[in-house]
């Protein structure tokens, strides 16, 4: 039985540990003060990706902490190829509250942030969303992202390890990106302009916001994809492996703008990433099967840091029932799955 949170409130209860449950939109607050945890665990960060709709072209826009270790990151590549276009990362040591992070996924907010030749302007205004990127060797970013759909995903569940560790995450796909990216790319100033006009490339975006306090050691799958199925928007995203979801899972399907909850779903694939992965719910409402086209791996190792994550796109295909019990076929859609194992 999962919890729908329907009233106001605030993610942290007075003694630090999370109200659990789930919304499809905002309605706890977070409030970074409430945290009664080590502050070295407190891991806050706004991640986007934008990939194109034929499932070419994939970017990343990292702007997070790890409480002992900031980072302001851009990566680019070609899906078709596995060819970085960019790959660059600011790091900070110690910036615990420096980066200003907002306790907001969807209300009003901006980050501003400079430092030397790096610039982040993430400005949130009318659920849009416009931002603004500069990094080393000329790379920029100018995009706007327009939720296409009036829903999110949005949980809040504890730790076993503790009962004051938590993760409060909101996960918006289904937006509909436009703007210019440039860069320079064998000595050459190029650009990539994302929308729907002549000589543009039309993309989805993604955004996950996520705000907690996380054990030292973890392990997560996490699938996301926007497309089409029988002619209509469909967005999804699945998950498993990390936190207590006994009352809330981060598994949901959202089509025609309307989201429809699932249970608990387990993501599988074999020991060479590149072999089909499954994708199965336990109320066999989700049988999707992932035909990998890439595998993007990073691999972290700084003193006792260690992360690995294998983050695979790929060709979806299988069924998704509605909430009224309507089976919908998912064909060819572009979209990834990952498997990450953190220390950190």
């Amino acid at each position: 039985m999962q919890k729908l949170l329907s009233e106001a409130g605030n993610v942290l209860k007075a003694d630090g540990s999370p109200n659990p449950g789930y919304s499809t939109r905002e309605v706890l607050q977070y409030r970074r003060g409430d945290i009664r945890a080590n502050p070295f665990r407190i891991k806050e960060w706004d991640f986007y990706q934008i990939e194109d709709r034929e499932g070419r072209y994939c970017l990343q826009l990292t702007y997070g902490h790890a409480s002992y270790i900031g980072q302001i990151g851009v990566m680019m590549f070609d899906i078709s190829t596995g060819k970085f276009i960019v790959n660059q990362s600011v790091l900070t040591i110690l910036p615990f509250g420096s980066m200003h992070l907002p306790e907001s996924a969807s209300k009003d907010n901006l980050i501003d942030y400079h430092k030397g030749k790096t610039r982040v302007h993430f400005e949130t205004r009318n659920h849009e969303r416009n931002l603004h990127l500069v990094m080393e060797n000329g790379f920029e970013a100018k995009l706007h992202l327009t939720p296409m759909v009036s829903h999110a995903l949005i949980i809040n569940i504890p730790f076993d390890q503790s009962p004051r560790q938590f993760y409060y995450n909101y996960k918006l796909n289904c937006m509909d990106c436009e703007g210019s990216v440039y860069y320079t790319e064998d000595g050459q100033k190029k650009a990539l302009c994302f929308g729907q006009g002549k000589g543009e490339t039309p993309a989805y975006a993604l955004l996950d916001w996520g705000r907690g306090v996380w054990p030292f050691s973890n392990e997560w799958f996490w699938s996301n994809g926007t497309g089409e199925a029988e002619g209509k928007l469909l967005g999804f995203n699945l998950g498993c492996g990390f936190g207590n979801t006994s009352q809330a899972t981060e598994n949901i399907l959202f089509y025609e703008g309307e989201p429809h909850k699932l249970g608990k779903v387990k993501i599988t694939h074999q020991a060479d990433y590149m072999k089909p992965w499954s994708l199965q719910d336990e109320e066999g409402r989700c049988n999707l099967k992932m035909t990998p086209e890439y595998d993007r791996v990073t691999r972290d190792k700084i003193l006792f840091v260690n992360n690995c994550t294998h983050q695979v796109f790929g060709r979806f295909n299988g069924t998704v029932t509605l909430d009224d019990g309507r089976i919908l076929h998912v064909s060819n859609l572009p979209a990834f799955a990952e498997h990450a194992v953190n220390n950190w």
